[in-house]
């Protein structure tokens, strides 16, 4: 099950995850991250442990391939599964058990990693970073999105398609975006429209909670509602900070 794509964007430091099955509800299971400490998903067979011990792991500096290493030897179901990370670093790691259904594999370039298995073939991974990498000068999400995009049109699951999840990761402590498509006949293209629509609202009233930087958050809400208008229709890294409340 499952094909996915973990980055870190250089310009804003955010990171993301977006990912894909032929099966229910894959945003809850798979995809995991951490202000200012990483992304990663753990698919296949997923041990959904390996999110939070992961990210704890290279909370503690270690890197991720150490990090990888030690959750592959501590797990004897590691042969079925598939694990990818991207640290604050820009910096990869990819597991892929030999147990894992084929078509299966991974590959990375510059701060991201793509893996998949029970894909239509290696052209779904391929096609997926290579439209990311190719498209440097898009918004982090609007890249992300094509990069899916490309290894949906590349064949995508092999059995169908059914779900999508996208997590994006600012500073703060709840991610930017954290977006399901639990069960639907084009998730990608549901997925997309969820996005627009908190492009209209959402994504900057999210910029109001509480989180280390806010500790107590912004409850002006007429200051609220003024960033709100300001930033409406905006991508999601063009989204500012909401001045402090006296």
């Amino acid at each position: 099950m499952t094909w996915s794509i973990v980055a870190r964007d250089h310009e804003t430091d955010f990171f993301g995850v977006v990912v894909a099955t032929c099966d229910l509800g894959v945003g809850g299971i798979c995809p995991w991250t951490r202000a200012n400490v990483g992304a990663l998903s753990s698919q296949a067979l997923p041990n959904p442990t390996w999110r939070q011990r992961g990210l704890e792991l290279l909370n503690q500096g270690i890197a991720p391939q150490d990090a990888l290493d030690a959750l592959v030897r501590a797990d004897k179901g590691a042969a079925h599964r598939q694990l990818h990370i991207v640290d604050n670093q820009g910096r990869t790691a990819r597991h892929t058990g030999d147990r894992c259904i084929d078509w299966c594999g991974h590959a990375a370039g510059e701060s991201a990693s793509v893996a998949g298995n029970m894909l239509a073939s290696a052209a779904v991974v391929e096609d997926t970073l290579a439209a990311y990498l190719e498209n440097r000068n898009m918004p982090f999400v609007e890249r992300m999105f094509e990069a899916m995009n490309a290894g949906q049109a590349a064949g995508g699951d092999k059995r169908g398609k059914q779900s999508a999840g996208m997590l994006i990761q600012g500073p703060e402590t709840l991610p930017r975006l954290d977006l399901r498509v639990d069960d639907h006949t084009e998730p990608l293209v549901e997925l997309r429209r969820l996005y627009e629509i908190g492009k209209r609202r959402h994504i900057a009233f999210s910029r109001a909670f509480a989180s280390e930087q806010l500790p107590f958050g912004i409850t002006d809400r007429q200051l609220i509602e003024r960033f709100i208008v300001a930033n409406m229709g905006r991508p999601l890294t063009k989204v500012g900070d909401i001045p402090g409340e006296d």
